[in-house]
């Protein structure tokens, strides 16, 4: 595979020994160098023009290009081409700049005199990352794990198995082990027609995620204005209330949006609903972990099977690909989670999921589902699961509360 390398170098002697040291690099194909700024983005706004596709894969930028200053520029190029790995170099390529390189959205720092081998690692990585990014934009062959936050979609095999009750705990879980200095985590709701999010959570917010349909450059901006912060420090993207705008979002658009949402968050749980779109098969094809949640019932189980190879059909996920979650199990029932792994071909997780509605049943009824028992079978098997998932820290014995932020927007 060839990597098209755009070096923007100011400096007329730096670029040529640039573009002499990337002609060395096997798979490169440097492109012509441009000495500012206004025309860098210029450049990368006209090869985009007809598709992603045209962009190189990899930007060098010169720590002293102008007239924008590297930093910014570097956040400018990350916004408005999020499939172009960016590389800095610099003469002074300290842990400071390193990290406020990466804050702004480069995929590496090289250091001044460029070396063959750091310039060859660097590329390769920044080059990696766009590879991944474009099969994520619909780009590529294979869904592959993406760059950015992780995504994890549930889905449930039909309705009622406890798809969005399920998707809730692992946000709070994973917001509650989340580090202050992260990105946070952010429940998406793409159940479209009817989801449930934001009656859980008692939210009433004007914006959903169907405001963002149509949005060519999802800016932090406008996301943010779209997202909701609860109190327990949790963001969303809520459905929108009127079920008929979901019609707005499209596979495309989920693509965009989910891009978008994983460059700005750590964690991103997407609730799917029962009923497969373009929209949520999408997210399903995009995401690091897809769960499927079912009951430990004859209807259920057979509602797994349907969808892992209709999924399969449409090449959207192979049902090895696919983590079966069993809710509401108990000692008697019927189907035991050995037996729905070798119906269903599916990973069946580890931790299942005890029956107990009286523990839900007030937290549900008031929206506040943040606040379920800690102590709870319920809460604590989702919250296990999520340790299982690689979403969460283990929880100490007794539990832990889930709204440890405060503070609201919106």
């Amino acid at each position: 595979m060839t990597t098209r390398i755009l070096p923007a170098v100011g400096d007329p002697d730096t670029a040529r020994s640039l573009i002499t040291l990337l002609g060395r690099l096997p798979g490169s194909e440097p492109m012509r160098s441009v000495p500012d700024s206004v025309t860098l983005l210029d450049t990368l706004a006209a090869l985009s023009h007809e598709s992603v596709a045209g962009l190189p894969e990899v930007v060098i930028i010169h720590e002293r290009i102008g007239p924008l200053p590297a930093l910014e520029l570097i956040r400018e190029v990350a916004l408005r081409f999020p499939a172009v790995g960016v590389v800095l170099v610099s003469a002074d390529p300290t842990a400071g700049l390193y990290s406020a390189a990466m804050d702004a959205g480069a995929r590496g720092l090289a250091g001044l005199p460029l070396s063959f081998e750091e310039l060859s690692t660097r590329l390769a990585a920044a080059a990696q990352w766009a590879a991944g990014m474009r099969r994520h934009l619909g780009l590529g062959d294979s869904p592959g794990t993406g760059p950015g936050g992780r995504l994890v979609t549930v889905s449930g095999a039909k309705g009622g198995v406890g798809a969005t009750l399920l998707a809730t705990q692992l946000a709070l879980a994973a917001q509650g082990s989340a580090p202050a200095e992260g990105r946070g985590v952010v429940l998406v709701d793409l159940d479209l027609l009817s989801g449930d999010v934001g009656s859980f959570f008692d939210v009433q917010f004007r914006r959903s995620l169907a405001d963002l349909a149509g949005i060519g450059d999802i800016s932090p901006q406008v996301l943010a204005e779209a997202v909701f912060t609860h109190r327990t420090g949790l963001s969303m993207l809520i459905a929108p209330a009127e079920g008929e705008r979901g019609e707005d979002v499209t596979d495309t658009t989920a693509r965009h949006l989910l891009t978008a949402v994983r460059a700005r968050y750590d964690t991103v749980i997407v609730d799917c609903g029962s009923q497969m779109n373009a929209a949520t098969a999408a997210a399903v094809e995009l995401a690091d972990t897809a769960l499927l949640v079912t009951t430990p019932d004859v209807v259920a189980v057979r509602a797994v099977n349907r969808m892992v190879r209709m999924w399969d059909r449409l090449q959207i996920r192979k049902a090895e690909g696919v983590v079966t979650v069993v809710n509401r199990l108990s000692r008697s029932s019927a189907i035991q989670p050995q037996l729905i792994a070798r119906i269903t071909g599916t990973q069946v997780a580890r931790q299942p999921v005890p029956a107990n509605f009286r523990e839900l049943q007030e937290a549900q009824d008031a929206g506040r589902i943040q606040d379920l028992d800690a102590k709870g079978p319920v809460r604590r098997a989702m919250w296990a699961l999520a340790t299982e998932l690689g979403l969460a820290a283990p929880q100490p014995a007794g539990g832990g509360g889930g709204s440890r932020r405060k503070g609201r927007r919106g």
